[in-house]
C-alpha cells in the first residue's frame, strides 16, 4: 500500500497538470499556438502524421503546468513532511530549481510520449479523439491512458532506481488512474470524449 501512495505522491504534480492543460487547451487563450505540431502535413502514406490534437499550445501547457504543479508539490512536500513519499526527492534535495527540472522532465514526457501512439492510429484509420471498435478499442483505450504514463515513469527511473517489474506496475496504476480522470472530466464537460 505504502509503493501505491508513493506512486501517487510522486506524480502528483502530474495529475494536476493534466488537468489543467486541458482546460487550457479549451481556453481562447493564444489560439495561434494551437497550430498542428506535424504542421497539418502528410505522412508517405498519404495520411496525417499525428493529427489536429497533438499541438504546440498542448506541449506548451503540459511543460508550463508541470513546473507550476512541480514546484508547488515540492513545497506542500516539505510542510506536510511527505518528502520521504516523493521518489524524485528520496535521492536529491527537494528545491526550487530542481522542481524546475523535474516539472520541464515530466511535461516533456508526457507530450512527447503520446505522439507514437497518435501516429500509430493515423496509420490504421483511427481519427484523431475518436475509437474504433472490438478488441482494438480496448487495446487503444489503454495505450491512449498508458502512452504518457510511459514517459512520465522514465523520467521517475532516471532520479530513483525502479525495477522493470515495478516500472510496469506504476504504468498500469497511472493509467488506471487517467482513465478515472477521463471520466470526471468527460462528466465535468472538459473532454469530448470519455474515451
Amino acid at each position: 500500500m505504502k509503493i501505491i501512495i508513493m506512486m501517487y505522491v510522486t506524480l502528483f504534480p502530474t495529475i494536476i497538470a493534466g488537468v489543467l492543460n486541458m482546460v487550457w487547451c479549451k481556453s481562447s487563450i493564444l489560439k495561434k499556438l494551437n497550430t498542428p505540431v506535424d504542421f497539418k502535413k502528410n505522412f508517405i502514406d498519404g495520411k496525417r502524421i499525428f493529427g489536429e490534437n497533438k499541438t504546440f499550445k498542448g506541449i506548451l501547457g503540459y511543460v508550463i503546468f508541470n513546473i507550476i504543479s512541480a514546484v508547488l508539490w515540492g513545497f506542500l512536500c516539505r510542510i506536510l513532511n511527505i518528502e520521504n513519499y516523493n521518489f524524485f526527492f528520496i535521492n536529491y534535495t527537494n528545491t526550487f530549481f530542481y522542481n524546475v527540472l523535474i516539472g520541464t522532465l515530466l511535461g516533456l514526457a508526457y507530450s512527447l510520449f503520446e505522439l507514437p501512439n497518435s501516429f500509430i492510429k493515423r496509420r490504421i484509420g483511427i481519427a484523431p479523439g475518436k475509437t474504433t471498435s472490438g478488441l482494438k478499442k480496448i487495446f487503444f483505450i489503454f495505450l491512449d491512458q498508458a502512452d504518457s504514463i510511459f514517459g512520465c515513469c522514465l523520467v521517475v527511473c532516471v532520479f530513483f532506481n525502479l525495477s522493470l517489474k515495478f516500472y510496469f506496475l506504476y504504468v498500469i496504476v497511472g493509467a488506471i488512474t487517467h482513465i478515472v480522470i477521463n471520466i470526471l472530466l468527460y462528466l465535468f464537460k472538459l473532454r469530448k470524449n470519455m474515451f
